[in-house]
């Protein structure tokens, strides 16, 4: 056994079994590590970007995260242990195995990734190589997307487009949900 201490997470997960959605980063901005939300440097397009496009009711704040499991989402990211931009996060071990395990151990029915970075990480593929939006599907493993990264850093590569499909597919299962559920009451 080592007497070096676990790494610690710097913002912790906030999952539970069978979501709908989670969203996976590279890593928390020092910001959010530093306050315990997710993505809370005001730069960030998150919170407003999941309102526009109609995947929550209303615009929440960084600090009410917590509130979106009632609404199906989750948070979780690539890199647990290390905050900062992605070129210093990524100096911190990147677990892809746990990761993979943490997804099929929770079962959330989607996971987006919330920038090409997070998603090449995963895929171990280069950047240039992911697209954005819905993915191939893998055998058992929740369908994936890739959005365009809401970070102000990450502006030059701006799309809402990735997370409107998002939201789209999100709906559209909740309908065919909506219909079985109706189908199974009458029998």
């Amino acid at each position: 056994m080592s007497g070096a201490p676990a790494p610690r997470e710097r913002l912790p997960d906030q999952l539970a079994a069978d979501l709908r959605l989670v969203f996976v980063g590279t890593a928390a901005s020092q910001r959010s590590a530093d306050l315990g939300h997710y993505y809370a440097h005001p730069g960030n397009r998150f919170w407003r970007t999941l309102h526009d496009v109609g995947i929550t009711p209303r615009r929440f704040e960084p600090h009410e995260f917590p509130a979106l499991l009632e609404l199906g989402i989750g948070f979780t990211d690539m890199c647990k242990t290390g905050a900062g931009m992605d070129h210093q996060a990524l100096a911190f071990p990147i677990e892809v195995p746990a990761f993979r395990d943490k997804m099929l151990r929770y079962r959330p029915k989607t996971i987006a990734f919330t920038s090409k970075k997070a998603a090449s990480l995963f895929f171990g593929r280069p950047t240039p190589a992911i697209a954005l939006g819905r993915q191939a599907a893998l055998p058992d493993f929740p369908d994936i997307f890739v959005l365009a990264s809401p970070s102000g850093a990450a502006s030059g590569s701006w799309s809402l487009q990735p997370w409107q499909e998002l939201a789209d597919w999100l709906r559209a299962g909740e309908r065919v949900e909506d219909q079985h559920t109706v189908a199974r009451s009458r029998r």
